[in-house]
Formats: structure tokens, C-alpha cells, sequence
């Protein structure tokens, strides 16, 4: 991977080893960011994609499982791999269970820290896919009139169109209308298409 391909962001307040960490990163081939603190990262860091955080637990300013708590609520697509030199079992399982890609215990070799970055790169560049996937999907679904959203949690639930009509209170010919549309804006050629589009957006077929 060349350096415009990602950039890793190091958070760790350790000067030396910080610059350690960046000559390392820089040598495989990374662009690289480097700040002392949570803040400092908050205040000036040039997000791009794909990128990856590498993250001290403990900073002088915020905690740095509080730090990935913030990214996420800001919707951040920042994987995270943490490091620290006295973690504990369960601040580990909190960090991977809110995202972390790998939480690394100092001392840890190059290459331990190579392969976390690497998997993160490769994360993030799936994430970013999955969420411009998502943004498209949601442009579609935004062009159905309420009546055919409505209607679309009845077809995606395996609805007939006499029950659907029935339910919604009208008539046949028109949720064979309603189904024709969404078919057609949603860009689908079968149920099956179009309830994975609607999962990948979270929307629920009738209960």
C-alpha cells in the first residue's frame, strides 16, 4: 500500500515512542499523523480515508476509550487499534466490542503492529464501501411517496397484494401499482433484491 493509498493517525502522549512508531510506519510505505493528546488529534487532525487510528488507552487529557466513544457518536469511519502498557482482559473486550480492530500490549513487535494497521486499512476501505452503498441505497428509497414506503414493509414481509390491500384498506390494482413503482425506482428485478436493499437500510418488513 503507498502512502496516498491511507494514513495512520498515532495518538500517545510517549514522545519517543511515538516517533518510533511513525519512522516505522513511514519506512512501510504510510503517510503518517502524529499528536500528543486526544485534544490535539480533536482539534487538527486532517481525517481522510482510507485511514486508521492507533490510540494509547491512557492520555493525559481523555481516556482513550472516552476518544473512540466521541468518534463514534460524531460517525467517524476511524477503525482503531489501541495500545497500552498496563490494559486490563476487560478494557480489552469493552474497546473490541465498541469497534477496535486489535488492542496491542507494549512491548509489541513491528510486525504485531504492521499486520493491525494493515487490517485496519482494509477495514475501513470496506466500511467506507459499505456506507457509500448505503448512501446510495437511501437516495433510492427517498424517491418512493409515503404510500409506497408503506407499502414496500408489506412486500419485503412476503405480503401478497390481496392481503396488502386489504390491510392498507384499498384495492388490489392499486398495491399492484404501488409494488410496479417500487420495483422501478428502487432499480430491483426481484423481492429478493429488494428486501436486501431494505436490510441494508434498516428498514423492517411489516410484523
Amino acid at each position: 500500500m503507498n502512502s496516498y493509498e491511507g494514513v495512520v493517525y498515532i495518538v500517545e502522549d510517549d514522545a519517543s515512542f511515538r516517533n518510533s512508531m511513525e519512522r516505522l510506519i513511514r519506512v512501510a510505505g504510510y503517510e503518517v499523523e502524529t499528536f500528543g493528546t486526544a485534544s490535539a488529534f480533536l482539534t487538527n487532525a486532517d481525517i481522510r480515508y482510507p485511514g486508521c487510528l492507533l490510540l494509547d488507552v491512557r492520555l493525559p487529557d481523555v481516556d482513550g476509550l472516552d476518544l473512540q466513544q466521541t468518534l463514534k457518536e460524531k460517525c467517524t469511519i476511524l477503525p482503531i487499534v489501541f495500545m497500552t502498557g498496563h490494559g486490563t482482559i476487560p478494557m480489552g473486550v469493552k474497546a473490541i466490542k465498541n469497534g477496535a480492530v486489535d488492542f496491542l500490549t507494549k512491548p509489541f513487535k513491528s510486525e504485531e503492529l504492521l499486520t493491525a494497521v494493515r487490517d485496519a486499512l482494509k477495514r475501513n476501505v470496506k466500511d467506507a464501501e459499505e456506507e457509500l452503498e448505503k448512501s446510495h441505497i437511501n437516495r433510492l428509497m427517498e424517491t418512493l411517496t409515503p404510500r409506497e414506503q408503506e407499502v414496500l414493509r408489506y412486500v419485503i414481509a412476503g405480503k401478497i397484494n390481496k392481503d396488502t390491500a386489504f390491510e392498507l384498506g384499498t384495492c388490489e390494482k392499486t398495491i399492484k401499482v404501488h409494488r410496479s413503482r417500487i420495483m422501478r425506482k428502487t432499480k430491483v428485478s426481484s423481492v429478493a433484491e429488494l428486501v436486501r436493499l431494505a436490510q441494508k437500510v434498516d428498514i423492517l418488513p411489516v410484523g
